[in-house]
């Protein structure tokens, strides 16, 4: 039996992608990242971000121009602080309106704007004076979002103040594979300190400028998988658990941040409108005695998959739902994916992995999780950062040649642009993209079979 369905959301949903500043800008020489990439074995195959997608020349038209096309109403993006800023209190007025028409090319395409202040990127003159190891960092970078906000503000309702801080924290400072590359424990924790103290900060800047403005943060959350005998790998999967996925979170709302001890940060206390998700991978935690940097704990994905490196983990849409759940009930506050893709070099697994994923989104619509927006990850190609242009790590609904700068479409962008259009899944989008599963993904109901009852006796 056939069954016909939509999966409906609410009037107003926000439909978009995200992109950071330096993943698609390109011709950025002045940060952190950009520094990194020099030295060789940093970047897959010893790349650069290099023009990456040309937008700091103008291309962000035409790649605003397909979002437009495919029903997008908003979009996520980054500023560059170290545009903005260059030299440590010297301020760029052409950056700024670079983003200021940036701004204006989305709102003259009936897209909302949501803007990230700090997504990975540092300016040098920050990392010469230690980063976001230095408490000195927090107040520069308050100055920073203060200028940002008085020179934007009127035309920004929704304001992200820190991408993803506790990877920013454990890719740069626990596992190096980040700038500046280090591994040492309490690093992370004092540069997850800083971040938090860098976030209340904003957030208060933010409010005391445009008292109305909309302010949160990107989360990275990812799910757990307990490895076995249970017993022995539970307080592992615990303490993951707790010091990736939910301290931060949690001192957003107690003005407390417990790690390995508890730091009070009052400031911090009920600093969130709206909380971000950005959700991609699964992974299996325990104990590994090799592992002592790390406390012996390790994560990895629980068994081999289609994606190659083991660090990505395994693909598991219907986590969204699990972490939704838990953002939803802990903070109580409006929810947007921020971010959620797969990498998919050939657009195979793609329209799958997105079938599953706003599914499980519109699950937690229905019991009643307050999410108001998706934002897909991403709309072209881009530098994926470590990964910088591996081709198993493409995540957007566009091709583009790094040469010649032409963009082609995939077959998923054509799909998101009919969700997003319709503000729903249908049965009939299903089908037509993935055939193979759709039964599997949305089982018909068993008919109730005609039954001869038998004649009554006497």
């Amino acid at each position: 039996m056939t069954v016909d369905f939509s999966l409906n959301f609410p009037a107003g949903f926000l439909w978009g992608a995200a992109t950071a500043a330096h993943q698609v800008e390109g011709h950025n020489t002045n940060n952190n990242w950009s520094a990194w990439e020099q030295t060789p074995g940093h970047i897959y195959q010893d790349q650069t971000a290099g023009i990456a997608c040309d937008w700091w020349q103008g291309h962000y038209v035409e790649d605003f121009d397909r979002a437009a096309a495919l029903h997008h109403n908003a979009h996520r993006f980054s500023v560059e602080w170290s545009r903005i800023e260059p030299e440590r209190g010297k301020f760029s007025n052409k950056a700024i309106q670079f983003y200021a028409g940036m701004i204006e090319a989305l709102r003259a395409r009936g897209m909302e704007p949501l803007v990230t202040l700090h997504h990975f990127t540092d300016p040098l003159w920050i990392d010469q004076i230690g980063g976001w190891t230095n408490p000195e960092t927090v107040r520069r970078y308050e100055r920073f979002v203060r200028l940002i906000v008085e020179e934007l503000g009127s035309t920004v309702k929704m304001w992200c103040t820190i991408n993803e801080p506790m990877v920013y924290a454990t890719q740069g400072y626990l596992l190096g594979h980040f700038p500046p590359g280090k591994k040492n424990l309490g690093l992370t924790y004092r540069v997850a300190e800083n971040m938090l103290r860098g976030h209340a900060a904003a957030y208060h800047a933010i409010k005391n400028i445009h008292p109305e403005a909309q302010v949160g943060f990107a989360k990275h959350q990812i799910s757990l998988k307990l490895r076995r005998p249970a017993w022995l790998h539970l307080p592992a999967r615990n303490m993951v658990r707790h010091t990736f996925n939910r301290a931060f979170v949690e001192a957003l709302l107690t003005g407390e941040l417990k790690f390995q001890r508890k730091i009070e940060i009052p400031e911090a206390r009920d600093t969130l409108d709206w909380i971000g998700l950005n959700y991609y991978y699964r992974f299996l935690v325990g104990f590994n005695v090799l592992k002592p940097r790390q406390l012996f704990i390790e994560q990895r994905r629980p068994y081999d998959g289609i994606l190659g490196p083991e660090s990505v983990g395994e693909i598991w849409p219907e986590g969204l739902f699990e972490q939704i759940r838990w953002l939803g009930e802990r903070t109580d506050k409006p929810l947007y994916i921020t971010e959620n893709g797969v990498a998919d070099a050939d657009d195979t697994l793609r329209p799958l992995h997105m079938v599953r994923s706003i599914r499980s989104v519109w699950q937690a619509i229905n019991y009643n999780y307050p999410v108001k927006g998706y934002f897909f990850w991403t709309l072209v190609d881009n530098f994926e950062w470590a990964e910088g242009y591996d081709p198993a790590f493409r995540f957007g609904l566009h091709s583009v040649d790094p040469v010649t700068q032409v963009r082609t479409p995939k077959t998923s962008a054509a799909l998101y642009g009919e969700i997003c259009a319709a503000n729903a899944l249908t049965a009939d989008m299903v089908r037509r993209y993935v055939p193979e599963l759709a039964d599997e993904l949305f089982p018909s109901v068993p008919v109730q079979k005609e039954i001869e009852w038998p004649a009554k006796r006497g």
